[in-house]
């Protein structure tokens, strides 16, 4: 017998290892994806955690959170997130493709390269992707975001957007925990002004403080109060009447 005969079972040995170490790993990945697509039903009747909350929570960091319901919410958080954030959210379909053409239009012209991220984006990055610029998790998420808005409804959607966002420094999450730490009351009592300018801090709510509030939040906010009182398709995100 040759020797290369007498070698070739352990290379065939290795090799057969190795294949199986690829298909376990194909197969976590595929459950790890999947994972999202499967669970996105169960938050009809579950109130989720954000990623960065578990972060905090696995390293003992502080999270302050109180969930609430959209009706408790009060009529205005939730319009003047929809216009700060999304304003075609009662229309588009997790999506909003124009808002994407509106932006590659400004930066062919040499403008600044803006977001286009829906509430709907925004919600599934925060629930199950991580936070900074990356190509890979925008390909993740466009699917991820309609899926969530063909199963959940666009109320259910911006009421989980509103108890999972960071809202300020020190593990405040939510719009209740936000409500009290900015003006030491309940969302359900904000006025339009107030709820204008937690609003406008989302974006950066580490270096946004809506209770001492510049010349360039009081902006934001005003702009938002003046869109929010002509947008007329904002049924979607109204807290219902008791």
């Amino acid at each position: 017998m040759s020797l290369s005969r007498l070698r070739a079972p352990p290379r065939r040995g290795r090799y057969q290892r190795a294949l199986t170490v690829l298909r376990i790993l194909a197969v976590a990945v595929s459950l790890f994806l999947l994972l999202p697509y499967l669970i996105t039903p169960l938050y009809w009747l579950i109130d989720p955690v954000s990623t960065l909350m578990l972060s905090r929570w696995l390293t003992g960091q502080r999270v302050e959170r109180t969930v609430v319901p959209l009706e408790r919410m009060g009529p205005h958080l939730p319009v003047m997130v929809m216009v700060a954030e999304d304003g075609r959210f009662c229309g588009h379909r997790g999506i909003d493709f124009q808002e994407i053409k509106e932006a590659l239009d400004d930066a062919d012209l040499g403008g600044e390269i803006r977001g286009a991220s829906t509430i709907t984006q925004q919600t599934v990055k925060n629930l199950f992707l991580w936070h900074g610029r990356s190509y890979v998790r925008k390909v993740l998420e466009v699917p991820l975001a309609m899926w969530f808005d063909l199963i959940l409804s666009k109320r259910r959607i911006m009421e989980i957007y509103l108890n999972i966002a960071e809202w300020g420094p020190d593990g405040v999450f939510g719009a209740q925990a936000a409500a009290r730490r900015a003006f030491d009351k309940p969302a359900a009592t904000l006025s339009r002004r107030e709820a204008a300018l937690l609003a406008a801090s989302l974006p950066n709510p580490l270096a946004r403080d809506p209770r001492r509030p510049g010349s360039g939040l009081n902006r934001l906010a005003r702009l938002y109060q003046s869109r929010a009182a002509r947008a007329g398709g904002a049924k979607c995100v109204r807290a219902r009447r008791r």
